[in-house]
């Protein structure tokens, strides 16, 4: 399988880049991280004119109806640029609700959010969102936040919540929760990207010993390796974008722990790349190390999804066998 994006979809992509290299999402992602959540607000509400909150809601309800291919190129700029916010709970949440007015609101730029045990115990910038739903035995139900959880992104507020509201009416939850995992591993493919993105301009410009860095092969070799694994985990993202729906959570799986091993790889490389100045707050960098060094366990840990697709490959194969 090849995917090509349309003319449309490149376009929608350079607008949103654009967007946000205007808008200095760092910022942003401090002051979130410090309890101000104004600048975040802000950009989230530019975005949401710009339809990425409607992406995924159905047209009956408000939205774009937008297939997963679109939702996984605006993610990957998400990544990018290390936005704040539930992005990926309020992709679950368009594919979740079927209560056509939260919906509409989520559509209109709605802070929401939403936990979905075991996976995701935890709300997302629970105390933050507008409004928080957790899944509770196969219900999803109005919750209220709880105590803070500390994270290894402080940009990424979590809450325990407590749900023991309303029922709201849902969709499938199951194929709304390969729809976060699908967003979530496009986040970490942007955030890999912009992981090797910085590394290699800091090497050009990194001296010892006479000259730069990046002119020695050991770090030429690990910067390509970096290069390689992304290069992987894109076609399986995009791949899990475009499966079947028989297919689907085997390969979302697949893309989420691919897109997880690349951007761990590239984190890594990068931390030793720029030596100590990768471990200081003050530095940029630390916020795609951080984030996804969170992402890499959220929405189902590696070794979760890795146990789906082998699942899904050992019934596959005992119906053929069957068959």
């Amino acid at each position: 399988m090849r995917f090509e994006p349309t003319s449309e979809q490149r376009d929608f992509v350079a607008s949103l880049d654009r967007l946000l290299t205007g808008a200095d999402p760092v910022a942003a992602t401090r002051a979130w991280a410090a309890g101000d959540t104004g600048p975040g607000r802000a950009l989230w509400g530019r975005l949401a004119e710009q339809g990425v909150s409607a992406l995924a809601v159905p047209e009956e309800l408000g939205g774009m109806g937008a297939s997963d291919v679109e939702l996984v190129l605006a993610h990957e700029v998400l990544g990018r640029h290390a936005v704040p916010g539930p992005w990926a709970e309020a992709a679950y949440l368009a594919r979740a609700l079927a209560d056509p007015e939260r919906a509409a609101a989520l559509a209109e730029g709605a802070v929401m959010t939403v936990a979905v045990a075991p996976h995701v115990p935890h709300a997302l910038d629970a105390h933050e969102a507008e409004v928080v739903l957790a899944v509770v035995d196969g219900e999803l139900r109005v919750a209220d936040p709880g105590d803070r959880v500390a994270s290894v992104d402080e940009s990424r507020r979590l809450a325990a919540v407590a749900a023991g509201g309303s029922v709201v009416p849902a969709g499938d939850l199951d194929a709304a929760f390969d729809t976060a995992v699908l967003a979530t591993a496009a986040q970490l493919l942007g955030a890999g990207e912009r992981i090797l993105a910085e590394t290699v301009t800091y090497v050009k410009q990194r001296r010892q010993f006479g000259r730069e860095i990046g002119s020695y092969q050991a770090i030429k070799h690990q910067l390509a390796d970096v290069r390689i694994a992304l290069d992987f985990a894109r076609p399986l993202i995009h791949g899990a974008a475009l499966a079947p729906s028989e297919d689907r959570s085997r390969d979302v799986s697949a893309a989420k722990a691919a897109a997880a091993d690349a951007a761990y790889l590239a984190s890594r490389v990068g931390l030793q790349c720029h030596g100590a100045i990768g471990y200081t707050r003050e530095y940029d960098l630390s916020i795609w190390l951080t984030r996804v060094r969170a992402l890499v366990t959220a929405w189902g840990t590696p070794a979760m999804h890795r146990r789906r697709v082998l699942d899904a490959l050992v019934a596959a194969s005992t119906e053929e066998v069957q068959g």
